[in-house]
């Protein structure tokens, strides 16, 4: 088969959650010659964010979200020895992700962080509840490329502006980018409080992460 063929038949796959054929056309193609990197990026990425089209259109739903999201990133696992050698494969960025200080909700930064790591994020998940110095002392000691902050309560919403102001305080805001989200968050309110980015829903996370970093 033709690259071409490989790509639109592995998109098609992922769409109707197919996930063992995924992975056989995945390693097909790479044996076949088609570079790794084509189908991380035009198969493997473009299919994931075809179905977060679709959610946000509400032509598939949640489950059916969650379960593309686990079937990419079971194909990266088994396409990374190919990654690996030799190939210029690297990884999009570290993305660091916790839900702020007083909210105990965590459903959707659990989708968010499946599909940043299924698009070639490596993820640190710090958690929900939690303190905003510990948020702090982790940027500060890991030093992510993007720092994500979910909050899905109006009132735990300033908790959000909370961590920058610390951030500016400390010195080392210039240090990360952040992307802010959850069910009240909007883009004025993160403009509003200096976030590089916003994402309305799990959906639009990756290709927010992808603009903030210059990588989509």
């Amino acid at each position: 088969m033709s690259p071409d063929t490989y790509i639109n038949d592995i998109i098609d796959a992922i769409i109707r959650l197919e996930g063992d054929r995924v992975t056989t056309l995945a390693v097909k193609a790479i044996d076949g010659g088609v570079p790794p990197l084509v189908v991380v990026n035009q198969a493997l990425t473009a299919g994931l964010r075809k179905v977060g089209d679709l959610f946000a259109d509400e032509q598939m739903f949640l489950p059916e979200l969650v379960q593309a999201g686990n079937l990419v990133a079971r194909t990266m696992e088994k396409i990374k020895p190919h990654l690996a050698g030799g190939q210029g494969y690297k990884r999009k960025g570290l993305f660091m992700i916790a839900t702020v200080e007083g909210d105990v909700h965590d459903i959707g930064k659990n989708i968010v962080n499946l599909l940043l790591s299924a698009s070639g994020y490596e993820v640190i998940d710090l958690g929900k509840d939690v303190p905003t110095q510990v948020i702090v002392e982790k940027v500060n000691r890991l030093s992510p490329d993007i720092l994500g902050l979910s909050a899905l309560l109006s009132s735990t919403m300033p908790a959000q502006q909370k961590v920058i102001h610390v951030l500016e305080e400390t010195g080392i805001r210039e240090k990360v980018k952040i992307m802010v989200g959850g069910a009240p968050v909007t883009r004025s309110w993160a403009e509003k409080i200096g976030a590089d980015g916003f994402a309305e829903d799990a959906a639009s996370a990756v290709k927010e992460a992808d603009r903030i970093l210059g990588s989509g």
